[in-house]
């Protein structure tokens, strides 16, 4: 899929471009392939579908039609760093859901929202140094979820998340003009707009703030096939993990699957 023609632009705030599509394989991939063939800085791919959505560590991201957000947004960027940008889509994503819905909402590291203790959206950034763009994908689950996650509209009827794992795949909420992925879209980019002005310690200050993993027992899966077992202490500047292990050992975790481990 290639973007045409943009969205109605009377909607959206100033200074962003919103190209809708039906369908698409993956909108993060349709958004890198547009940044190289030039387009510009706040340029946003939204979906109603994707067969080939992506989520961290080569995960699938699924979900029913229409019923989520299903969003990239596209940063060019001179001397800003560039791991910044997921922090900033994340934290703007999480307070416009805690906004819309008026439930609580979290971030586990580093960067997925939850709502008591389910997932209810998470990210995927694609960096090209070369050509100075970034791309962060997020899917939010709005209307539906699957059985072991959390919807914003299930979220916002009971304060915390109705389904319960093991369960039969729900159907799709009805959603109200007032929760809907378009109105949570917007929402979201004006925060980004605020978030954007803020410097790096600003944004970490913030990010730790909402952090759930901060002081909880941990199991970090990496990608050797190892697990570490330990308590998340704190954040670096660069906004990697410090686990303390049982021994006292400290480890800076940038990449790997965060279990949160309830106390015996």
């Amino acid at each position: 899929m290639t973007p045409s023609n943009p969205s109605s632009a009377t909607i959206w705030p100033i200074g962003w471009t919103v190209h809708h599509v039906a369908e698409t394989g993956s909108t993060n991939d349709d958004l890198v392939a547009a940044a190289s063939a030039g387009a510009l800085d706040r340029t946003v791919i939204v979906a109603d579908f994707q067969t080939a959505g992506k989520g961290r560590l080569d995960r699938t991201w699924d979900a029913t039609r229409g019923s989520n957000l299903l969003v990239s947004l596209l940063f060019r960027y001179e001397s800003e760093d560039p791991s910044r940008f997921a922090r900033i889509v994340a934290l703007a994503a999480r307070d416009a859901c805690e906004s819309l819905s008026k439930t609580p909402v979290q971030v586990k590291w580093p960067n997925d929202l939850i709502v008591g203790g389910r997932k209810l959206g998470g990210l995927l950034a694609v960096a090209s140094p070369r050509e100075r763009f970034v791309v962060v994908g997020i899917g939010v689950n709005v209307g539906w979820a699957p059985p072991d996650a959390v919807s914003l509209a299930s979220a916002s009827q009971t304060g915390a998340p109705r389904i319960a794992s093991g369960e039969r795949m729900p159907a799709p909420l009805i959603l109200p003009p007032t929760l809907t992925p378009q109105v949570l879209l917007v929402a979201m980019l004006e925060r980004v707009d605020t978030r954007r002005q803020c410097d790096d310690a600003q944004l970490r200050t913030e990010h730790k703030s909402v952090l759930a993993t901060l002081g909880a027992r941990v199991r970090i899966d990496l990608r050797a096939g190892e697990s570490l077992f330990g308590d998340a202490i704190d954040l670096d500047d660069a906004s990697r993990l410090i686990v303390q292990d049982d021994e006292g050992v400290r480890h800076v975790i940038d990449v790997g699957d965060v279990v949160h481990l309830r106390v015996q």
